[in-house]
């Protein structure tokens, strides 16, 4: 069973969440409110969350505000953030979204199809990295193995080919992914991810190779991939 990615919906106002819920929900993934900003980064202390959407205006501590606490944090630094507004103060205003880490910056009111297209985006790389850490787990484990499995030759047979073959699939939708961003002129951010991603799935398709019979010692390291 696929694991849901968790996306957080921040928003002072409880029917401007109401409204994020009915529009994302199509996406079939996990939503968690916050209507604060303290609120969503006590959030963020416990959960992993594929994107967050960020109401600009709040009482107390603003979107901007609480973004520089989110990029600030290790744990949150890399989460993409998309601004949500009520209100258009021109270009000043829309670059301090951008400065403070934002991805987007997207004014209300906006349209439900493009809001759920750019989220979906970023679930779907999420949930690649997610899989992509996965596969570095169990290379890992069979690196330090020296390419043995416990139960001998066999089962590290058996262990190489299911890795080989779940990695294959992920650099199949990662390959699809990149190539419908290239075709959708998605954000930068978006595509800088991808290109990330698939940096990552290099490594460790030589990593997986350098174990196969013949190939080596079989010492590649994963650790600077992850």
């Amino acid at each position: 069973m696929v694991q849901k990615a968790k996306i957080l919906l921040v928003d002072d106002r409880p029917e401007n969440l109401l409204a994020l819920e009915a529009i994302l929900s199509a996406l079939d993934q996990t939503l968690v409110r916050a209507s604060s900003g303290e609120e969503a980064l006590k959030a963020l202390l416990t959960d992993d969350f594929a994107v967050i959407l960020l109401d600009v205006q709040m009482p107390g501590m603003d979107g901007f505000e609480t973004a520089a606490h989110i990029k600030r944090r290790e744990r949150t630094r890399d989460i993409p953030i998309i601004f949500l507004t009520a209100i258009n103060h021109g270009p000043h205003h829309t670059f301090r979204g951008y400065a403070a880490g934002a991805v987007d910056y997207i004014s209300k009111p906006f349209d439900p199809w493009v809001l759920r297209a750019k989220v979906s985006v970023f679930v779907e790389l999420y949930m690649k990295n997610c899989q992509l850490r996965e596969q570095a787990a169990l290379l890992r484990l069979q690196l330090e193995g020296g390419g043995k499995a416990v139960g001998g030759a066999k089962e590290s047979a058996g262990l190489l080919a299911e890795l080989s073959a779940r990695l294959a699939a992920v650099e199949e939708q990662a390959e699809a992914l990149s190539k419908q961003l290239d075709d959708d002129s998605a954000d930068a951010a978006a595509v800088a991810t991808a290109a990330h991603l698939e940096r990552k799935l290099t490594g460790l398709r030589r990593a997986l190779d350098a174990l196969e019979p013949g190939a080596g010692s079989g010492t590649t390291s994963v650790s600077s991939q992850t």
